[in-house]
């Protein structure tokens, strides 16, 4: 009796869950089959300003770095400046000791020493011939040409003295000229670089080499920005435009700029074709850029002011038209009309709309998503 009591009501509960499960199915199927009612947002056109840009990267770095190079060879007996200091124009910056040629000093000293012995034999000469002269034995004119000699005689072993002075000590004693063994800061400005130290060796520039740089020195107040642009924008800038830059070693600080180099020849960098520019950086007082501040330049290419804009993503393009849905029905459904419209700027997000709409109209957006709350 149990049993038949307790199948029965495993026969009405399996009866009653597949009931359910083809009900369920019978709802799901019409849900489905049920037209989605899509609502859209709703947008109005506005006045707004549109603008294109390109953005270039570089650097900034000053307009001028001056190489610091000595004038002789020996080796840095003492560095008075180092990097990042103010020096004034003719501020000395390195000593220099000179360690002079063996075959050259020998030369010069042998030279020094026939000089002297020249000039030894001529004095006696000279002054035998003035005695001569003042008691009336010789003519004016002998006298005159031994006192010529001895002259002569003289500026010699001078020459050979001061040429036997500059090769030991870097200069001559009798000298009017800086010595070549203090290197001096030719321009007044910040010193970037000392990329040598006491010991070392350097070499004097000269028409066969440059010669070992002591020091870089810049004027820290004339920044450029130096960067480059793809050949796709290069035929939309120019000299003269404004430029906005934006440092981000700086707290993404800007400044303004103004280009003043395009060049006229490009340069291939990871398969595409660059072209350098260079603008002149406005440096607001009490602010300091270090040399070599990685920057981004955004380049205003075009700029519509005052215009009616809307999303570009409410516009739908079939070939050259350009068509917007206007709102004709909110409410209880939304409904709407195709209608031709003239664009004209586009930033990519906003585009300006020439002809086709005012600011009463209302046009349909994107969809709103029924899940997002």
């Amino acid at each position: 009796m149990k049993n038949r009591i307790v199948k029965k009501i495993l026969r009405i509960v399996l009866l009653t869950l597949v009931g359910a499960a083809v009900i369920g199915t019978f709802y799901f199927l019409w849900k489905k089959a049920q037209p989605v009612i899509t609502v859209y947002e709703i947008v109005t056109p506005a006045n707004d300003t549109i603008q294109t840009k390109t953005v270039a990267t570089g650097n900034v770095e000053p307009r001028y770095e001056v190489l610091i190079k000595p004038q002789i060879s020996g080796i840095i007996s003492e560095l008075t400046k180092e990097a990042g200091q103010m020096i004034k124009e003719g501020e000395i910056i390195a000593k220099i000791k000179v360690i002079p040629e063996m075959v050259q000093l020998n030369s010069a000293e042998s030279r020094v020493n026939v000089a002297n012995i020249s000039l030894k034999q001529v004095e006696e000469v000279y002054q035998r011939d003035e005695q001569l002269f003042q008691s009336g034995v010789i003519a004016k004119e002998d006298f005159e040409a031994s006192k010529s000699n001895y002259l002569k005689a003289k500026e010699e072993r001078d020459n050979a003295q001061s040429a036997l002075e500059i090769i030991r000590d870097g200069i001559a004693k009798n000298s009017k000229v800086a010595s070549t063994t203090q290197i001096r800061s030719t321009i007044t400005g910040m010193i970037l670089d000392v990329p040598v130290k006491v010991g070392n060796s350097v070499i004097q520039s000269n028409n066969f080499n440059d010669g070992t740089t002591i020091a870089t020195v810049a004027n820290m107040n004339d920044m450029i920005f130096r960067g480059n642009v793809d050949e796709t924008e290069i035929g939309r800038i120019h000299e003269g435009m404004p430029i906005k830059l934006t440092v981000g070693a700086m707290e993404s600080a800007t400044f303004e700029a103004m280009l003043e180099y395009v060049s006229p020849k490009g340069v291939e960098k990871n398969g595409a074709i660059q072209f350098e520019i260079k603008a002149a950086v406005t440096i607001p007082d009490q602010t300091f850029i270090r040399a070599g501040y990685s920057a981004n330049a955004e380049i205003v290419l075009k700029r519509a002011e005052n215009v009616l804009a809307i999303p570009e993503s409410c516009v739908e393009f079939s070939g050259d038209s350009a068509f917007v849905q206007i709102v004709k029905q909110e409410i209880p459904e939304q409904k709407f009309e195709k209608k031709h419209v003239k664009t004209g700027l586009s930033d990519g997000i906003k585009i300006e709309i020439t002809e086709g709409l005012t600011v009463a109209d209302k046009i349909r957006g994107s969809a709103i998503d029924p899940n997002k709350k």
